[in-house]
């Protein structure tokens, strides 16, 4: 097993950093997710919106990037 970054302190940053954190993709819907979620940190840590991250999920159909193309003023 790899050494743990020292950031990697809770159980979702711990979740994170094995499952997420440094591994590329060229999945398109996880990319999405993740850019997403890196904006909605703003004036948060990074925990917090890992915290928040299944709300997020559901907030927005999983990050379908089609689907939300389709949203107008009442989601759709």
């Amino acid at each position: 097993m790899t050494a743990r970054c020292s950031w990697a302190t809770t159980p979702e940053l711990i979740a994170y950093h094995d499952q997420i954190w440094g591994r590329p993709t060229t999945d398109d819907q996880a990319l999405f997710k993740a850019l997403s979620l890196e904006i909605m940190q703003g004036g948060l840590s990074w925990e917090t919106v890992l915290k928040k991250a299944d709300d997020f999920d559901a907030a927005y159909d999983g990050f379908d990037y089609q689907k939300i193309a389709r949203y107008d003023r009442y989601k759709y």
